[in-house]
């Protein structure tokens, strides 16, 4: 492709509203133009790179045996209604009207519409297992779209949903997702983990999403550097050291002053003692009733482990007045001596000894409070903290890292979730109607874009991985409308990489060579040649690899062949 005949409309800075990297080089490079709020036109450039991970994602998909179909943006509410989906999935459904006045939603996933099509063209075991995918635009109404096409209300999205007729067969193509996963997110070049996850309003159990590993990622992320242990960290959980504390005799409670000092932090800092021996209380209303919880100071609370506790599920933050006609006293003073309150603890409190907490007067905390003696044994007891960088690794192989990753897949076992509700069955071999087994498997593909460029970047621009890039090879010509031989020997070489099926991009425009330089770095192409009249005068151009620090020199006749063992080698 030559520059003249292509569109590339970069820019020196990017607008205000981009916050990531990614958002800010995306505009920059004019691979996006934002339309509205959350919306955004891939532009010539930007398509490319769509188009180049569209293919990967197709590609291992067909593999798979999986089969390409295309279903309907928009939706009839009837399914939503059938699934019970259409009031509880939320706001971020855009919810529109036909001129007959009947309820449509622009789709923001399509479980509803395959298990319809799998209830009207599956009717025997023998037609199982099938697995249909497809690549279409969605659409989620977020309350506040921002980071570009990272958070965008539309983006281009591949789901899957496979049917079976029993468990070992959903857990067979499970299984044969996550392979295809991993091979798709190593071809595109991308560092990546996969975790452990919560299903969220999809539904079903159990789940694996793929993350990205990038500084900016929004989720955190705990793995065991020496074994496959890893999870989102809603999910993450660990093994429990043996407290020292354990070991030693229970000491007098005392109540002392701490007039200004409210959180535990502060608390331990006062008292000259470690964050991991306070204990924070907090209180909670669940369906009327009020509740305890209690972690280790140092410890943070995992509301979606709470609301996994069936009583719990509703759970909110006490207010002040709550608190103080739960308690007597105010926030940053309760704790659990002395109260009546159901507690619920949290696993690692169990193992404390002598610590300090809240006395329930607004001042004062406790010294040398221990369970049993001062606070009644909890009833509840359950994981309902974060887990830290070091804490062991539940498999028992190590310690626990924490990193951030930015979520691009994720895979799910629906079981009968939606079968079961739309009455979805078929013909078992014992002539029995049964509901279809379910599992439901999604990729980002735009948001796969953006994640490549938050984990591929430096201060220049984007460093795409080369399966992605919307060119593998700039041809510069410094010079070319001066020189007739810069001319043509750039035109000879284009001519010849284009039929050696490398994509070239030749920069024929009457540029000054700074500004051509600035662009292909800015667009992460990720092999650059510069024809010169000094480098033809020893037959020879320049090469530098996109990443590369140096350049080098390579002879006209033989930077064809290099070129070629190069892609071949990346």
């Amino acid at each position: 492709m030559r520059v003249s005949q292509f569109f590339i409309s970069t820019l020196k800075e990017a607008p205000a509203e981009a916050e990531l990297i990614s958002h800010n080089l995306m505009l920059r490079a004019g691979l996006i133009k934002r339309l509205g709020s959350g919306l955004y036109t891939w532009m010539p450039l930007g398509l490319r790179v769509l188009r180049k991970v569209e293919y990967v994602v197709r590609e291992e998909m067909n593999n798979s045996g999986a089969i390409e179909l295309l279903m309907p943006a928009i939706q009839p509410a009837e399914l939503w209604q059938e699934s019970g989906r259409w009031d509880v999935f939320g706001p971020q459904m855009l919810k529109i009207k036909d001129r007959h006045a009947h309820d449509f939603c622009f789709g923001p996933t399509h479980e509803e519409v395959i298990t319809d099509i799998a209830r009207r063209e599956i009717s025997s075991y023998r037609q199982l297992p099938l697995n249909f995918y497809q690549i279409q635009t969605k659409f989620r109404d977020e309350i506040r779209p921002r980071f570009g096409v990272m958070r965008a209300r539309e983006f281009l999205m591949k789901d899957a949903y496979s049917f079976h007729t029993d468990m070992d067969s959903l857990e067979e193509t499970y299984q044969l997702m996550f392979q295809t996963y991993s091979r798709i997110f190593t071809r595109l070049g991308l560092k990546y983990r996969a975790v452990s996850a919560d299903t969220g309003a999809i539904g079903g159990s159990g789940s694996h999403e793929f993350h990205v590993l990038a500084d900016s990622g929004e989720d955190a992320i705990a793995f065991c550097p020496h074994s496959d242990y890893a999870a989102n960290i809603e999910l993450a959980t660990s093994r429990l050291p043996a407290d020292v504390s354990q070991q030693e005799p229970f000491k007098e409670i005392q109540k002392i002053a701490t007039p200004d000092q409210k959180s535990c932090t502060d608390v331990a800092e006062f008292l000259g003692i470690p964050l991991s021996r306070t204990v924070k209380t907090l209180a909670v209303t669940a369906s009327g009733k009020s509740y305890l919880l209690l972690l280790r100071g140092d410890h943070q609370l995992n509301e979606l482990k709470v609301r996994k506790i069936s009583f719990l599920a509703d759970f909110e933050m006490a207010s002040e007045e709550t608190i103080l006609n739960a308690t007597g006293t105010i926030p940053g003073f309760i704790g659990p001596v002395g109260l009546e309150l159901d507690i619920v603890a949290d696993s690692a409190v169990m193992e404390m000894r002598n610590f300090a907490c809240g006395a329930n007067d607004a001042g004062f905390h406790y010294i040398n409070a221990n369970l049993g003696r001062d606070i009644k044994i909890p009833e509840h007891v359950f994981d309902i903290r974060n887990v830290c960088s070091g804490d062991l690794s539940p498999d028992g192989k190590g310690t626990l890292e924490i990193c951030r990753g930015i979520e691009v897949g994720h895979i799910f076992k629906l079981h009968t979730k939606y079968s079961q509700h739309m009455k979805a069955n078929y013909l078992s071999a014992a002539g029995q109607l049964q509901n279809f087994e379910m599992g439901c498997y999604g990729i980002g593909i735009s948001r796969i874009v953006a994640a490549a460029i938050e984990q591929n970047h430096d201060q220049r621009g984007i460093i795409f991985p080369e399966s992605m890039a919307p060119f593998q090879l700039a041809i510069i010509p410094i010079g070319m409308h001066k020189s007739d031989q810069v001319s043509r020997e750039a035109e000879k070489l284009y001519k010849l990489f284009l039929s050696n099926h490398i994509e070239v991009l030749l920069d024929d425009r009457n540029e000054r060579p700074g500004i051509m330089f600035a662009d292909t770095e800015l667009i992460g192409i990720p092999h650059r040649i510069v024809i010169s009249d000094r480098g033809l005068l020893q037959a020879n151009v320049e090469y530098k690899g996109r990443a590369d620090q140096d350049a080098q020199t390579v002879s006209l006749h033989e930077i064809v062949s290099f070129m070629l063992k190069k892609l071949c080698t990346n």
